[in-house]
């Protein structure tokens, strides 16, 4: 049987309109954890020794840095985590002056925040990216499909892909240290090394109390603010300051978390891949529609040629 253009537009609207049809809704997405893990920076504590970089190369067994963790040249510029290092530390001169006036640097370490909503997650198509209970926001490499839709998402601008390897690229984020702190009950590289406590780890309720705390306890010392408490919803990592967070580095982001557009635009494109055949098939429907109110004759004129 010889399939006119006709007779193909039918199939194609047919086809589209079934799959539209009978498509499932997409799963909704599974709330935050109630008390997960996480860790609470203290800037004023933080001396820039960079030993939190060390640790964190050591334990996820990244290459070496292109010049030493004990050389202070690194701090000259302002570094962000990319595919070679999860966390770097960067050093601010927000205007204070100390007895000698002297500036007086602030230090600032950076890794993958874990949001409470990770939006991340939400914008990954085949779910390489989930929040765990611990706090973690998981990658699984063997679902990845190196869409980078999560790079796009994440409102910190955190995850970093594998361009140097076009075999089995990744892409690379801070784990939290994911095996020690689920399986080993360790704490994370970081957080362990750490020489002045400036990062302290725990449930995440629990932090915020001792962030409160201090703040309470010492309101010359801290602004009144603990950024990641509501930042896009809540994050596993959160940090006290001397200084406004503006002043560091930080990103403004909203307190709403972000995850709820991506997550419905996403699923509801890509869930089961059904969304190029109802387009397709809506297309199809509708020059259909059109060729039908065409007279006969021109229309078999055209399946002619």
């Amino acid at each position: 049987m010889k399939l006119t253009r006709r007779g193909f537009f039918k199939i194609a609207g047919a086809t589209g309109a079934a799959a539209a049809a009978s498509r499932s809704d997409p799963a909704a997405a599974s709330p935050p954890p109630e008390d997960p893990y996480g860790c609470l920076v203290d800037l004023t504590r933080c001396i820039g020794c960079r030993k939190c970089e060390d640790a964190c190369n050591r334990v996820n067994g990244l290459p070496p840095p292109e010049r030493p963790f004990e050389d202070p040249t690194v701090l000259n510029r302002l570094r962000r985590p990319d595919e070679r290092a999860f966390t770097v530390v960067n050093r601010y001169f927000p205007g204070q002056l100390d007895a000698s006036n002297q500036l007086v640097p602030t230090f600032v370490k950076i890794q993958c925040m874990h949001c409470q909503e990770p939006a991340c997650a939400s914008a990954c198509i085949v779910g390489a990216l989930t929040k765990k209970e611990n706090g973690t926001v998981h990658y699984d490499v063997t679902r990845c499909i190196g869409c980078r839709y999560c790079m796009v998402a994440c409102p910190f601008e955190i995850p970093a892909y594998e361009y140097h390897d076009p075999i089995t690229p990744r892409v690379m984020k801070c784990t939290f240290c994911f095996e020690r702190i689920s399986k080993e009950g360790g704490l994370p590289g970081c957080a362990e090394i750490c020489p002045t406590e400036a990062i302290t780890f725990g449930r995440r309720k629990t932090l915020l109390e001792v962030a409160r705390k201090r703040i309470g306890e010492n309101p010359a010392r801290y602004l009144d603010r603990i950024y990641g408490e509501k930042e896009v919803g809540g994050t596993s990592w959160m940090y006290i300051s001397a200084v406004p967070f503006e002043k560091l580095g930080f990103i403004d982001v909203p307190d709403k978390p972000t995850p709820k557009l991506a997550e419905t635009i996403q699923h509801t494109l890509f869930s089961y891949l059904w969304s190029p055949i109802v387009l397709y098939g809506l297309l199809g429907g509708i020059m259909w529609t059109s060729r039908k109110n065409r007279p006969e004759s021109e229309d078999e004129e055209g399946d002619r040629r």
